[in-house]
């Protein structure tokens, strides 16, 4: 595996069928060595912290086959950090990737925590109204992950990953099960994983409000 592309973005203002919206989701590839926090890129603008950023949320990573799988899909050559990742990576795809996985880059290490959810500022940076359901339907939603090791990257680093052993699911579990009612078996199965601060608050908070089940 190799780190394609980091991907940063500055403070803009986006047009949302909302209204202006200050955001950092577009990003662009920038040169040269990077150093990772344990909040990410010190450089990339996150214009939401309730719902972007932070210590489980660090760096969104996106794989390469699922860029090529867009530009299948959409007919159009796509530049690395149109989804708003921070890192484009070759030799990935989060059908893969299970909440908990390593990865290594450099003296980088990461663990992956969490898929993305799209938004409508994602739809807007899009310039589709209809994205987030055609996102939600491809099932290629990229992951989060937080920095374990701080250190420098580049791009053209080779990236290893090691599968974490502990009781887990994957990426696209967790994603897909979003949008579905969940029971207390599955929600207590992704609680179990080391899943990121703001989707265990969630699921916490979803396992409360199941009925409790009668003697």
């Amino acid at each position: 595996m190799k780190l394609l592309s980091i991907n940063i973005g500055k403070e803009k203002v986006l047009r949302t069928k909302n209204g202006e919206e200050i955001t950092g989701i577009l990003k662009t590839p920038v040169q040269g060595p990077m150093q990772i926090t344990e909040l990410g890129i010190a450089e990339d603008f996150i214009g939401s912290p309730k719902h972007h950023g932070g210590p489980d949320q660090a760096l969104y990573i996106y794989g390469e086959a699922d860029y090529q799988w867009w530009e299948k899909e959409l007919g159009q050559k796509l530049a690395p950090g149109i989804f708003g990742e921070n890192l484009t990576i070759r030799g990935i795809e989060n059908a893969s990737v299970n909440v908990g996985d390593y990865l290594y880059i450099g003296d980088v290490a990461l663990q992956a925590t969490a898929p993305r959810i799209p938004c409508g500022t994602f739809a807007s940076h899009m310039q589709d109204p209809q994205w987030v359901k055609k996102f939600r339907a491809a099932e290629r939603p990229g992951f989060y992950c937080r920095v374990l090791q701080t250190g420098t990257i580049t791009a053209g680093d080779d990236v290893r990953m090691e599968k974490f052993a502990s009781e887990t699911i994957s990426i696209v579990e967790v994603y897909r099960d979003h949008y579905e009612k969940r029971g207390e078996e599955l929600l207590r199965r992704q609680l179990n994983a080391p899943i990121s601060i703001r989707l265990r608050a969630r699921l916490e908070r979803d396992l409360q409000a199941v009925p409790s089940k009668q003697p």
